[in-house]
């Protein structure tokens, strides 16, 4: 009886967080499609329009950004992806010395925050002369210690038989690699892309540093630069509206595969 109330008390607690949560978005969508002078009246009326998204998509480079987002959130994901794999596979399933230790220093990784190495990654694009360039944002980001942790686990649970009966066919090490283990990991995949998308196209402190040209910044920093590019106040309609272009791509990805992104973590026995 005990455990069936402190259950009922954790649902009203992560219901209560969840309201809690959607109340900003809630705003922020209802500011997007409110007239200017109705949004901040204080009273509640039933006008709504289209014209702040049209502002705003007239008042900054966005469609720029939006090209400029997507090529590094889907080539950083693509690198990702083919370096994390090759490494997970090699530390769950080829004996080498030193495997344990060198997998020490990868998780070791996860701990670091990225924005610790912002000053050494700068000095190193610039002797590159990186900077200012899309290749220059995705750079750091190429490799990833938690898709190989991720991976590795996930590849752990997949029988050996698997394997032999692929090599006793005359597979190579690389086609069992993307023939057995790749199909085998789908769902754990859906996840790395899910934190990996999410991640990048969110990602505004490196890109506000490393890019001054608009053919390169990302949608984070020119989010920030059309806030900023009001003479007076905050137009909170404008922001609203050019937020929710912002966000909406990821609200929809993770809506569609949460399920996918949910089950991948528990299957990987990561709580």
């Amino acid at each position: 009886m005990l455990q069936k109330h402190a259950k009922k008390i954790g649902n009203y607690v992560m219901l209560l967080l969840a309201i809690i949560w959607l109340v900003p978005l809630v705003w922020m969508t209802v500011t997007a499609f409110r007239p200017r002078q109705a949004a901040l009246s204080g009273f509640w009326t039933a006008d709504f329009t289209l014209d702040n998204f049209s502002t705003v998509w007239s008042a900054a480079p966005f469609a720029v950004y939006y090209l400029n987002t997507l090529l590094i959130v889907f080539c950083v994901f693509a690198v990702q992806m083919l370096t994390s794999t090759m490494a997970a596979f090699a530390f769950a399933r080829i004996p080498f010395v030193g495997s344990g230790l060198v997998f020490l220093l990868f998780l070791a990784q996860i701990m670091i925050p990225a924005d610790v190495l912002i000053f050494p990654n700068y000095n190193i694009l610039k002797q590159l002369a990186l900077l200012d360039t899309k290749l220059g944002i995705m750079l750091p980001y190429l490799a990833s210690a938690f898709g190989i942790f991720l991976l590795r686990q996930v590849f752990k649970t997949i029988p050996h038989e698997l394997e032999e009966a692929a090599y006793l066919e005359g597979a190579s090490r690389w086609e069992v690699l993307w023939k057995v283990y790749f199909p085998l990991s789908r769902p754990t995949y859906v996840a790395f892309a899910l934190v990996s998308i999410s991640y990048q196209w969110n990602n505004f402190l490196w890109p506000l540093i490393v890019t001054n040209s608009v053919e390169n910044r990302p949608l984070t920093v020119g989010l920030s630069i059309f806030a900023q590019s009001f003479e007076v106040g905050v137009q909170w309609t404008e922001v609203s509206a050019a937020t929710l272009l912002v966000i909406v791509p990821l609200l929809i990805i993770f809506l569609v595969f949460q399920r996918q992104f949910i089950d991948s973590f528990m299957h990987s026995g990561i709580k």
